[in-house]
């Protein structure tokens, strides 16, 4: 017969072995590539932590759709709020998308006591810190791992080991379709329109790209990672977009001749002595030498800028279904853990942040101009340079007769002085063109 001690040891065993049982709230591209995962990976999650993961109820909406899964019976469910209501789930993960009814959902988890792992960007970046506050009063974990940057680990390190960093920039490609379409444009000289339609193609962009070309998804991306990085509530709203549809090939040509890759970069920037945050998201040249100028096809990468830390890089797969699993996964191990503990992560509290309007941001720019050929046309040009205050860091002419073209790299300048620069070059008689205005960043 068993001693006492011997009692004591397989009950702690029995508790460590405690089972998790797992709500999961749609089964496509993400859902449908972490059940398996889930399966595939219980023993060693089990063996290492002493938590056995197993996924017992699951909504989609059409349950009579074959996936390529044996759910089992009673599994499969239209009814998402039986799920998260479910006395028998323990976690919530959420990889619906949209705003509605992903808010409703969550929150009724939250407030059951049920920590929630969502990848759902659209959400976080519109009413994030709503929810990170219910979470908090619940004493529960909400996680978000891939909603930002698919399977690269990135928000973990931003909350947590970055924490006291007192981070000043954060920026990255963060979107993999618009990174395609450029590294196609820029190695084989293609056209804006024939390199998306091969995304199209390819499964890396949708029928209608407009969320990926126009800067929409990245934004909301960026609006996350600023909340995270600077402890302040961004919200969509406060992203400014400029997308890539306006490109050319010409475009990325001249920025190659000068030492530049054209990238869509998301950029987050705080202000140390206003607490100003900026937000934006545009085509960007950024210098051959820079790490994020070799990130090529639909790779993601971010690159974090900290005044003790130096600088940090971040890459791997933005998207996709496996690696974005990964990201659920690994959040939803972190939550199972914490909650056989009786603890949480807090992101603590969160103040509205004071936007800075794209107009007060400044920047080094390139901006090109088809002029006519003629003697006077450059100090005509120059001239409205000059007096809006942008200072010309180089000049020079491209082609001759009607091919003429001046192509200007600006100091840094306040972006509201370059609009006002390219409106009066619009209205001179000697300018055909002003192509496209892009912005620079530095080292």
């Amino acid at each position: 017969m068993a001693g006492p001690e011997v009692l004591d040891s397989l009950a702690r065993v029995s508790e460590q072995q405690r089972e998790i049982r797992v709500g999961l709230l749609g089964c496509g591209n993400v859902g449908g590539a972490l059940v398996p995962l889930v399966a595939e990976r219980a023993d060693e999650i089990a063996r290492r932590t002493g938590v056995r993961l197993a996924i017992t109820r699951v909504a989609v909406r059409n349950t009579a759709r074959d996936r390529g899964i044996d759910f089992g019976d009673g599994v499969l469910t239209h009814d998402a709020m039986s799920v998260v209501t479910d006395p028998e789930v323990d976690v919530v993960i959420e990889v619906i998308g949209g705003i509605e009814p992903a808010r409703e959902l969550i929150s009724t988890a939250l407030r059951a006591g049920k920590p929630v792992i969502t990848g759902n960007k659209e959400l976080l970046a519109n009413v994030g810190v709503e929810l990170f506050e219910i979470a908090d009063e619940h004493g529960v974990d909400l996680l978000f791992e891939a909603a930002v940057a698919g399977g690269i680990p990135l928000i973990r390190p931003l909350r947590e080991s970055l924490r006291g960093e007192p981070v000043s920039r954060v920026m990255g490609i963060l979107n993999g379709t618009t990174n395609f379409i450029l590294s196609k444009m820029s190695n084989e000289g293609a056209d804006y329109a024939d390199a998306l339609s091969e995304a199209q193609r390819l499964g890396y962009a949708e029928r209608d790209p407009t969320a990926d070309v126009e800067g929409y998804d990245a934004g909301a991306k960026a609006a996350i990672i600023a909340t995270i990085a600077f402890g302040a509530k961004v919200v969509a709203g406060d992203v400014y977009h400029e997308g890539i549809s306006g490109i050319t090939a010409g475009d990325i040509a001249i920025a190659a001749r000068l030492g530049y890759a054209v990238k869509l970069l998301g950029i987050a920037e705080q202000d140390r002595s206003t607490g100003a945050i900026a937000v934006r998201v545009h085509p960007t040249m950024v210098p051959l030498d820079h790490p994020l100028a070799s990130v090529r096809d639909s790779y993601n990468a971010v690159f974090v800028e900290g005044d003790a830390v130096g600088s940090l890089m971040f890459f791997g797969r933005g998207a996709g279904g496996a690696p974005t699993a990964s990201a659920v996964l690994g959040d939803l191990v972190d939550a199972a853990v914490n909650l056989v503990s009786g603890t949480h992560g807090s992101l603590g509290s969160f103040e509205r942040a004071k936007a800075l309007p794209i107009d007060e941001t400044s920047s080094e720019y390139l901006l090109a101009l088809d002029v006519a050929d003629r003697p006077g046309v450059l100090h005509q040009v120059t001239g409205v340079f000059a007096r809006h205050g942008v200072s010309i860091r180089a000049a020079e002419q491209e082609g001759h007769g009607p091919e003429a073209r001046l192509v200007f790299i600006t100091h840094t300048a306040r972006e509201a002085d370059v609009q006002a620069t390219v409106s009066e070059l619009r209205d001179l008689d000697v300018v055909g063109r002003v192509g496209g205005l892009l912005r620079v960043i530095g080292e």
